[in-house]
């Protein structure tokens, strides 16, 4: 199931359960940060239901109800402290988040929000921080039915790391700049000339409209047909690859998924996860051939089928879709797919970079 990243306030997520990541110990009172907001929004019975299960250690994981939350439990964890890198923080880092996830699933929990654990107070790297959450939240959905909303408290705790942020950056100023139809780089400092500036060419003349009707026919008639590559009886003298791309000419946007997801030897679940979509999107997706995805989602699932650019323009033409350097939505998933890179929450940390809309985000289709 998917993993959203939101900016909001945890303790106001309506979900079965929130992550409260504090220092594990049940003598200390949270005074600030993402703790403080949970103990305020739970109320006093939530630290002494703390208190009486004796804390927390370091990368365990214990859960206690949600009292005056709007969740229905609250699993406490605590992260490692910071201490350089060469203290073993990563592994810890991941055995906490597994410490969670897995009693999450254990309470079968549908629904989890966590913050960015070890990030504040604890001096965790965010950029380090977030690389670990999403690599290990990820491959805990690739076998598991849970949406995870990993919650930020503002804009930067999901910004880009600085290097993809330059080479995304200088792809999208080398491409979007074609949003404008009158740009031309016909100037020394590279600046767009204006509209009025623009001419169009003069169309090239084509000595063949020109002739008379008679001499085209003459023409014509000299030319002879090519011979027909040998296919099989039954279809018509034309070649078996041709009359698989003519039956495909009608082949709507289920059709052409499943097919494709078949060619390359996938399971529907190993689809939908990758493409980090609700399990009930797909089935809706699979079972309704007129059906037509919003095209974040198809988007998601050609990354999730690992296309290429042609393969993925062809797969959203048959939902209605294209891509264009006019779009700044178009340009990044362009950078990826060019690149070969198809990890949905890469290429939605750089979404969330430029405002953009998020594959498998929470603009659900209903």
């Amino acid at each position: 199931m998917p993993l959203y990243v939101v900016r909001d306030d945890i303790a106001r997520m309506a979900v079965d359960a929130i992550v409260s990541a504090g220092s594990g110990d049940p003598a200390a009172l949270p005074t600030g940060g993402v703790e403080a907001s949970i103990h305020a929004g739970a109320g006093e019975g939530l630290l002494q239901a703390l208190r009486a299960r004796g804390g927390v250690r370091e990368g365990g994981a214990i859960l206690t109800p949600g009292f005056g939350l709007p969740c229905r439990y609250v699993i406490h964890t605590a992260g490692p402290v910071w201490h350089g890198g060469d203290s073993g923080e990563e592994e810890r880092l991941r055995g906490c988040y597994s410490a969670v996830l897995r009693l999450a699933a254990a309470h079968e929990l549908q629904t989890l929000a966590l913050p960015l654990i070890s990030a504040g107070a604890h001096g965790y790297p965010r950029e380090e921080a977030l690389r670990v959450a999403r690599e290990t939240i990820a491959e805990f959905l690739s076998g598991q039915d849970m949406t995870v909303y990993l919650v930020v408290f503002d804009r930067a705790s999901y910004l880009l790391s600085t290097g993809l942020f330059r080479d995304v950056q200088a792809y999208v100023d080398q491409h979007y700049v074609d949003r404008h139809p009158y740009a031309r780089r016909a100037t020394k400092d590279n600046m767009p000339l204006p509209p009025s500036a623009v001419r169009p060419a003069a169309p090239a003349k084509d000595k063949r409209m020109a002739a008379p009707a008679d001499e085209c026919f003459s023409v014509l008639s000299e030319c002879t047909p090519l011979p027909c590559a040998s296919a099989p009886e039954g279809n018509g003298g034309l070649p078996e690859e041709l009359v698989q791309r003519l039956r495909r000419l009608d082949e709507g946007f289920s059709r052409s998924l499943l097919r494709l997801i078949d060619e390359r030897g996938m399971t529907d679940p190993e689809c939908y996860r990758r493409a980090n979509l609700d399990r009930k999107l797909f089935s809706k997706i699979r079972s309704n051939p007129a059906y037509t995805p919003k095209k974040p989602t198809a988007v998601a699932l050609c990354i999730a089928l690992e296309l290429d650019l042609h393969q993925t323009k062809e797969l959203l033409s048959r939902a209605g879709y294209g891509m264009s350097h006019a779009s700044m939505f178009d340009v990044i998933v362009e950078y990826f797919i060019v690149h070969g890179m198809y990890d949905v929450h890469a290429i939605n940390q750089a979404l969330w970079h430029f405002d953009q809309p998020l594959l498998g985000s929470l603009d659900r289709e209903a």
